[in-house]
């Protein structure tokens, strides 16, 4: 392991550490060169955890690229969400890992109703998952009352975490749309939210708006 973490350090950038700090992330690993030493390194859980247990963002983002998702037991993976407060390495976690775990529908109605904020952003970025992929058992219905009566004075990942999944049920199930856009035009959060030309407003009914009309056009 030794090896790897000097490995990681020579790829140190200052800039890009500026960057990611600006964003929450305290490392200057360039994502790009972070998964080419994951593509080379390949699956090795042992050394996964053994990166992960350093406490280094850097390290903990390529221990996400190389372990085994079904290698973790629901209440490790609980654990690991809990103490990671980096929003790339949260980000990874979720999107890698849990996604891919057969305790994911265990954890996600487990986070979804937890009191710390991040924990619960993990819950709805799961929940979205399920709504856009295998919505059946899920209370479409409610997931919006919960949204309507919650989201606007969430803190900003929950929010964020509230806010895609909103927009996803918009999305994907055309009988819960005006819904969902009506609750985004009233609570109008993220509306001014800069964004970038070329790039999709995340203000839900824009974002709903346009993701319905490439759907229709393909």
């Amino acid at each position: 392991m030794a090896r790897v973490m000097a490995e990681l350090a020579g790829l140190e950038e200052p800039r890009a550490r500026e960057v990611n700090e600006k964003h929450g992330d305290d490392h200057g690993v360039n994502l790009g060169k972070l998964r080419a030493v994951a593509k080379r390194l390949k699956t090795q859980q042992e050394l996964a955890n053994e990166l992960w247990a350093t406490g280094d963002t850097a390290a903990r983002l390529l221990a996400l690229l190389i372990c085994r998702p079904k290698a973790f037991a629901p209440d490790e993976l609980d654990a690991m969400l809990r103490e990671v407060r980096t929003p790339k390495v949260h980000d990874w976690l979720v999107s890698y890992v849990v996604k891919k775990s057969p305790h994911s529908e265990e954890l996600r109605t487990t986070w979804l109703a937890d009191r710390d904020p991040l924990v619960a952003s993990a819950g709805w970025a799961l929940t979205s998952e399920r709504v856009a992929k295998q919505p059946e058992g899920l209370d479409l219905a409610g997931l919006l009352d919960v949204v309507e009566a919650e989201m606007k004075d969430a803190p900003e990942r929950l929010q964020w975490a509230m806010n895609t999944c909103l927009a996803t049920i918009g999305i994907w199930h055309p009988d819960q749309r005006s819904r969902a856009v009506s609750i985004g035009e009233r609570l109008a959060v993220l509306k001014d939210y800069p964004t970038p030309p070329g790039c999709t407003s995340p203000f839900a009914p824009t974002w709903i708006a346009e993701m319905v009309r490439r759907q229709d056009n393909t």
